[in-house]
């Protein structure tokens, strides 16, 4: 510790604060000691020091004089070349494009609006955000490792060097206009403390966790998660389902994949307003109007109901799982009016 603290105090003593100070200081002793020497008034003294420190012409002095000037020359403009080296250092090194760049991801950050916070920049959550990146959905990161946060910034997001669990951090990335937030961090304890901190701030934010095992997972959900992944049993599941029905996984992958630009599988909220609200699957006529299939429909209480029949009542609350073309989906979104409101 000891060593840490000499270093901070190298630092200091050689940063940008030591040559201003520096500078000022021969600035100083140069005018007392003109005024001294040659009896000058101090703005005569003040004005032949900077003439001097600038290497312009000085006027006539007396040998005590040339001798001080000489003096002064080797400490004024050895100090000012000093200072205005190490400023325009900081400036070029990053000083000023640091800082220009707070300023721009602060006023990002007040801002952007029904984005999604992701918290942990490690596998999944670098790979959650290349998700978004592709469909183009807003998020920001935020990450307590240095290296990962700048790992985000050149991926292209807009990353928060802090503890995701903190009121204000959560605050300063937005959570109150935030549309969900996924908590990914290094453990599940760090998890859990996050979605506490979150459920407090926004009671009706969309939360998904990471989860390593059953029993962190039951404490994730009481903690206020809304959804809890676990990749180790999702990942046996999906080898296991390749091995045993590998066509039903391509066709899967196919209809969610980012990539698709023929067929995607997305939810449709149904708002109260909406014209579908209250009407059966053939009534709502979705498949001459938008090209899409109806492949399910999640009520308000999560049940699915899978491959309804064309008598199946819509009503509102409801999300219809359907397939398509992105283009169709997205006019279908906007006529239910639960645009950006997926969950």
């Amino acid at each position: 510790m000891a060593g840490g603290h000499q270093g901070d105090r190298r630092f200091r003593a050689q940063g940008p604060g030591f040559a201003v100070a520096l500078l000022v200081s021969v600035v100083l002793l140069g005018t007392v000691g003109y005024a001294t020497i040659e009896h000058w008034t101090l703005w005569h003294a003040f004005y032949t020091t900077l003439l001097g420190i600038m290497t312009v012409d000085l006027p006539p002095l007396s040998p005590a004089g040339q001798v001080f000037t000489v003096v002064l020359l080797c400490a004024g403009v050895g100090g000012a070349l000093y200072t205005v080296t190490l400023l325009a250092t900081i400036v070029v090194e990053g000083g000023l494009p640091k800082r220009l760049q707070r300023r721009r991801e602060a006023r990002m950050l007040e801002h952007i609006t029904d984005h999604f916070i992701i918290c942990g920049y490690g596998r999944i959550g670098s790979t959650v955000a290349q998700q978004f990146r592709r469909q183009q959905i807003p998020y920001v990161v935020i990450e307590h490792d240095p290296e990962r946060v700048h790992a985000a910034i050149d991926d292209g997001a807009l990353g928060v060097e802090a503890d995701a669990s903190r009121e204000e951090v959560l605050k300063r990335v937005g959570i109150e206009r935030a549309r969900g937030l996924i908590a990914v961090v290094g453990t599940d304890a760090e998890n859990v403390y996050t979605v506490l901190t979150a459920r407090v701030l926004r009671p009706d934010l969309f939360i998904v966790t990471r989860a390593e095992s059953d029993e962190s997972a039951a404490k994730l959900k009481r903690a206020g998660a809304n959804r809890v992944v676990s990749p180790y049993q999702l990942g046996g599941t999906h080898i296991a389902q390749t091995a045993v029905r590998p066509a039903v996984v391509d066709f899967v992958e196919l209809a969610t994949s980012a990539d698709n630009l023929e067929l995607a599988m997305e939810e449709i909220g149904i708002a109260p307003s909406s014209e579908f609200a209250n009407r059966t699957i053939l009534d709502a006529n979705m498949r001459q109007r938008y090209g899409v299939i109806v492949v399910g429909i999640q009520r308000q209480d999560r049940r699915m109901e899978f491959n309804p029949e064309p008598d199946t009542r819509i009503r509102s609350g409801d999300k219809l799982v359907v397939l398509g073309r992105p283009d169709s989906l997205k006019r279908l979104e906007g006529d239910a009016g639960a645009a950006g409101g997926r969950r």
